[in-house]
């Protein structure tokens, strides 16, 4: 579904350590929204956000923001473990919050965000970057509502990274910071679990964690797996920080859709020794198997999260959706079976 938007949307950024921010601004300002001002401790990150969007003010601190009513949501990029506090301040002070994922790394933070949304009515959206700013994940839910393949019972989510060590701050290495890479990096799949399947409940089966290539930092989990269970489908979710130097992007993402008439192969990122570019889509039902080309799908996302703002609905991400998938996460992380060089540090 696609809206219009109405009205201006004025947002503020408070947070700006993962790039992420860059792509949840833009997706606000595509969509018409203001971007009026940021605030971050680092001088080095604001110098940079400054550059590129000279238009927004330089707060003195996160209260100058908070405090001002002209400001309709926050988008965050802070370090993962201070989104959902600042989220919930956020809403406090009667905004939406727009947080980079993972939205929460403990289930009290998550406790806390869904008893203060439930209160004050705000909204608290994450963004779950590889289905909703994907062109090919956006089209292959297109082609599953419209019923392309059936009824999804399994879903296979593969979400390889590149680590580029020399670029990640000290809280990429600290799981307290960072949550865990299920809680961060699979939060992504399980948001396409639930989404493509229909799933308005689910639990975790299984879940492990490993360090096995980097010993030198024994909190981060460089390896995970997990599967999830509903009432209507099933799930595997693999992730990993292994993606090779040889690879042209960061990461080979991929998603593959069991239906019941049917599958779906999504290549998000690149086609392996095949096509070139991003935003791959393969259908196969009983009347043939064909090639799409993505690239030029629309990204409804930021203009249906504008819509929502100003007429207060949920067409972009439902907020049971959204406060269920990073539960999982969360719950996924906490349950895992450690393995590797793992090892929490008082460093």
């Amino acid at each position: 579904m696609t809206t219009q938007a109405q009205g201006t949307v004025r947002f503020s950024a408070i947070g700006l350590n993962h790039g992420h921010i860059y792509g949840m601004a833009a997706a606000l300002l595509n969509a018409g929204a203001e971007l009026v001002s940021f605030f971050a401790k680092e001088e080095d990150l604001c110098a940079a956000f400054q550059k590129t969007y000279p238009q927004a003010k330089r707060a003195r601190c996160e209260e100058e923001i908070l405090e001002d009513p002209a400001i309709h949501v926050i988008a965050s990029a802070a370090i993962a473990n201070e989104r959902a506090p600042l989220g919930t301040r956020a809403m406090h002070h009667g905004k939406d919050f727009f947080s980079d994922k993972p939205g929460f790394t403990t289930l009290e933070d998550l406790a806390a965000a869904r008893r203060v949304q439930a209160e004050t009515k705000r909204i608290y959206s994450i963004c779950f970057s590889e289905r909703l700013d994907n062109r090919a994940s956006v089209r292959a839910g297109e082609l599953v509502q419209a019923g392309a393949i059936g009824r999804v019972v399994q879903t296979l989510g593969l979400g390889p990274h590149r680590t580029n060590l020399p670029s990640r701050a000290p809280w990429f290495f600290k799981r307290a910071q960072y949550g865990g890479i299920l809680c961060d990096v699979a939060s992504h799949q399980v948001d396409q679990f639930l989404f493509f399947t229909g799933s308005t409940s689910a639990e975790v089966v299984f879940s492990q964690v490993a360090n096995y290539k980097h010993p030198q930092y024994p909190e981060l989990e460089d390896f995970g797996d997990m599967i999830l269970r509903s009432d209507r489908a099933t799930g595997y979710i693999r992730v990993d920080w292994y993606t090779p130097d040889g690879l042209s992007t960061w990461g080979d993402g991929r998603l593959f859709l069991l239906g019941t008439e049917g599958y779906i192969e999504v290549r998000k990122y690149c086609d392996l020794a095949g096509r070139p570019g991003s935003d791959h889509l393969l259908l196969c039902d009983h009347k043939k198997t064909q090639y799409i080309d993505c690239r030029q799908s629309p990204l409804p996302f930021g203009a249906q999260l504008v819509y929502d703002i100003l007429h207060r609905t949920e067409t972009a991400l439902p907020q049971a959706h959204c406060f269920l998938a990073s539960e999982l996460a969360v719950r996924a992380e906490l349950q895992a079976v450690r393995l590797g060089n793992l090892r929490m540090t008082d460093e």
